[in-house]
């Protein structure tokens, strides 16, 4: 149904930034949303997620102080905004729609293509 295109996605030096974007193919405002990527070699974890409204995320351990997960529900888009890159956030990073807040891959059923991002030390 509902197709999602991340975007934003790059090489860059540990200590730099990127802002992921996803932008989705219709509404999204009553659903909650989040991040999620997949190094090489590892399974795929749960990076942010963020209820329909904003008004509440939450962040896997690794990434909370440095990434932070918002949402414009009126241009369908989803944002990750990832601060002092470190070179284990080398993965590639997939947007979903979930059905229920949280970031267990099992609350998600659409899922876009991914988008590499790659941190160098």
């Amino acid at each position: 149904q509902v197709q999602l295109a991340e975007s934003g996605g790059g090489s860059v030096q540990a200590g730099e930034s990127l802002r992921l974007s996803c932008a989705a193919s219709t509404a999204i405002l009553h659903n909650s949303m989040g991040w999620f990527r997949q190094a090489p070699g590892k399974e795929r974890e749960g990076v942010a997620a963020i209820l329909p409204s904003g008004s509440m995320t939450t962040y896997a351990a690794s990434v909370k102080g440095r990434f932070t997960i918002s949402r414009d529900n009126a241009a369908n888009t989803l944002y990750l905004q990832m601060n002092s890159l470190k070179p284990e956030d080398t993965a590639v990073y997939y947007c979903a729609i979930g059905d229920a807040f949280g970031l267990s891959e099992r609350f998600y059923k659409n899922w876009g293509q991914g988008t590499q991002v790659t941190v160098s030390s």
